[in-house]
């Protein structure tokens, strides 16, 4: 029976030492610092980790670059109205090159050099205030006319009118001619305003998109393709098409 005894402590002695040894686990001294300073041998560690640690460098993909480097160019601030000690406005690429092109039309689209945009951008702006000045002054002379008419009918087709006021025959007709050139001069108003904002608009999105990627690896594709027609006969079961593959990163 001793012996039994002994036999059942040996064995449960063994299994504890195996157990202990499994969770305890192995360890490895810090790289960075092996040693303890305070031993004069260098012989103790100074700091141990486990060697379930896994210490990796990352790894900088060349899609990570280009996205940090996008969006490191959106945040680089840049100072404007620097001059006689004046520190200036801080203002990110795209804030700068809207915030010129609402002072001076044209003048984002330089900051951006988009050059060959300029004649775009005054083009625009000259027809749409040419037209303004057009129907303004066709408004004026009418009204003009048409007061002085209501005032005194005799004065119909009188030299006192404009070129093309007395030419009509009434003073019905001529506020007629009012009414037309005034809502036509207040429309171009509002397109005068919608070209002065498109061109800030542009100035703004072109500074955003001026380091974005355009390389050939994107990840949308496109290539001409057969597509599949239903209800079509056996002999014309596909007709010309494009196919468009979107690769998610």
């Amino acid at each position: 029976m001793k012996k039994l005894y002994h036999h059942i402590a040996a064995v449960l002695v063994l299994a504890g030492s195996l157990l202990a040894g499994h969770s305890g686990g192995a360890q490895v001294f810090n790289p960075n610092n092996p040693t303890n300073p305070n031993d004069p041998t260098g012989r103790t560690p100074a700091a141990i980790l486990a060697d379930t640690t896994e210490r990796r460098d990352p790894v900088v993909t060349p899609e990570a670059k280009r996205s940090k480097a996008a969006a490191d160019s959106a945040k680089r601030t840049e100072r404007m109205f620097r001059a006689f000690g004046y520190e200036g406005i801080r203002l990110t690429r795209p804030g700068k090159a809207a915030l010129l092109a609402t002072i001076l039309p044209g003048a984002g689209q330089i900051y951006n050099r988009r050059w060959w945009k300029l004649p775009l951008v005054y083009g625009a702006l000259g027809t749409v205030v040419g037209l303004e000045v057009f129907y303004q002054q066709r408004y004026n002379e009418f009204a003009d006319a048409y007061n002085l008419v209501t005032a005194d009918p005799t004065l119909l087709h009188s030299t006192r009118l404009g070129p093309r006021a007395r030419l009509f025959n009434s003073a019905d007709a001529l506020n007629s001619g009012v009414i037309f050139y005034r809502g036509n001069r207040d429309i171009f108003y509002l397109y005068i305003g919608l070209a002065y904002g498109l061109q800030i608009v542009d100035a703004l999105v072109d500074a955003h998109l001026k380091d974005f990627d355009v390389s050939d690896d994107l990840a949308v594709h496109w290539q001409p393709t057969l597509l599949q027609v239903p209800g079509q006969g056996a002999l014309l079961p596909f007709t010309p098409g494009l196919q468009v593959a979107l690769r998610v990163k």
